[in-house]
């Protein structure tokens, strides 16, 4: 039996075991464990991985290029199911859509054998080592893949070598909008999908279900917009530098809601013009009553104006709103200037009327005494009107009373001459009365005119 120098003792099932002193190093017994004996498990978090990357044979194959390089293009289908339209500006020129995009090819170097034909789901971590489409939408301003609470994407490879690559995604795309109807019109806009690297020859897009390859959720609402129409087209776009590109649209159609803008913007302005035709109605001599109406009218279809052009893009042509609210303000204007015309004419005839009633001449008499003289004027008249209030007049006034009282008798020269100021008086109030009809008449023929062109 061999003796033990320094034995150290070691426990195993409860029994004492010497072991020579040069199988044990020389620190404290108590670092030395039954567990360094055991070998270390291996991960089994891991394992999944593992297995499932060799089963695939990833290593074996050079991903990197696309399934059949060198032969026909490979086909991918597409489809898509609208999540939700959130957002159009007309400002900006886009939109803003969120959905989910599919995309279907078959690679044999994902094959693998199966006993079941089950097929097998990754998330995201799988993708960036095997070949995928270079999908991306073209005319994009904005674009991102989800990423709560992990990056929204799947991938699905059958046994046979079908894989299905679905990802959420949320773009903002340009949408060119034409506002000539505006708000009276029907925009159509489009989201384009395009290979970036891949011509027709090595890859072909297309719908995998034709029409039914766009999916839309029934719960898609616009607060401004009615979508009328979603369809799905195919067409091929040519690059001077690159080639063909096999490209896929989805489109949509929209009608704007035109009660928000009759409320904001139409109705005001009619209520602004008809409430100018009031002033055709008040006594043209009642100044301070016409002017601040005319002029506080003006001051709100300009307010109206400019608000409605502050929160549109700055287009070179004329919109529909623009037409109705420019009109507007015209009728507007046209009443200010009315009673401008109405006033200046009044003057004017008012001032006529003066200079018609001037005093004639009395150059030449000797004492407005002599006038009281004539054979118009009996001894009566002088009794009871010639002395009538003389003590309270003198000098110039008692002359300008003698002379209109001998202005009175002379019927001949001033009867025609009130007549014809008298004609003249009417028909300047007549101005008013036309318009009273003119104005209303012609902005309903312009509003018949102009909803019958906009609302077909």
């Amino acid at each position: 039996m061999m003796l033990c120098k320094r034995p150290f003792r070691l426990y195993f099932n409860n029994s004492l075991c010497c072991v020579p002193a040069f199988f044990v190093p020389d620190f404290h017994a108590s670092f030395l464990l039954p567990s360094t004996f055991l070998m270390r498990s291996p991960d089994v978090t891991k394992a999944p991985v593992t297995k499932s990357e060799q089963l695939l044979k990833l290593d074996d194959h050079d991903f990197t290029m696309r399934p059949g390089f060198g032969g026909p293009a490979i086909p991918v289908g597409v489809d898509v199911q609208l999540e939700s339209l959130d957002t159009i500006s007309e400002v900006d020129m886009d939109f803003t859509i969120t959905l989910y995009l599919r995309h279907y090819w078959k690679d044999e170097r994902l094959s693998f054998p199966s006993n079941t034909n089950q097929s097998m789901t990754f998330d995201g971590r799988l993708v960036k080592k095997i070949w995928v489409p270079d999908i991306f939408f073209v005319h994009s301003k904005r674009s991102f893949i989800h990423d709560t609470t992990t990056e929204n994407v799947m991938l699905r490879v059958h046994p046979d070598g079908k894989v299905l690559y679905s990802l959420r995604v949320t773009v903002t795309a340009m949408c060119n909008m034409d506002l000539s109807h505006f708000p009276l019109d029907t925009q159509t806009c489009s989201l384009e999908i395009e290979s970036y690297a891949y011509t027709d020859d090595d890859l072909m897009l297309y719908w995998k279900r034709g029409n039914k390859s766009l999916q839309t959720d029934e719960k898609i609402s616009l607060s401004q917009f009615l979508i009328q129409e979603f369809h799905t087209t195919t067409k091929l776009a040519f690059y001077s530098s690159t080639g063909w590109y096999n490209r896929l649209y989805i489109n949509f159609t929209l009608r704007r809601h035109i009660f928000f803008f009759l409320l904001q913007t139409y109705f005001p302005a009619t209520l602004m013009v008809m409430l100018s035709w009031v002033s055709f109605w008040i006594d043209r001599r009642a100044v301070p009553a016409r002017v601040p109406l005319g002029i506080t009218t003006v001051l709100t279809m300009s307010t109206i104006i400019t608000g409605v052009n502050a929160s549109m893009p700055r287009v070179s042509y004329i919109k529909a709103v623009d037409i109705y609210l420019w009109v507007s303000f015209v009728f507007v204007f046209l009443s200010v200037i009315e009673y401008a015309a109405v006033n200046y004419l009044s003057t004017l005839q008012e001032r006529k009327v003066q200079s018609n009633r001037q005093l004639p001449c009395t150059c030449g008499m000797t004492h407005p005494g002599q006038m009281m003289m004539s054979s118009s004027y009996s001894d009566m008249d002088m009794m009871t009107t010639g002395n009538y209030g003389m003590s309270e007049l003198s000098g110039d006034k008692q002359e300008q009373f003698l002379v209109h009282l001998v202005l009175d008798n002379e019927q001949g020269a001033q009867r025609p001459a009130v007549t014809s100021n008298s004609s003249l008086l009417i028909d300047t109030h007549a101005i008013d009365t036309y318009s009273r009809v003119i104005f209303p008449g012609a902005y309903t023929l312009f509003n018949i005119i102009y909803w019958s062109i906009y609302l077909q």
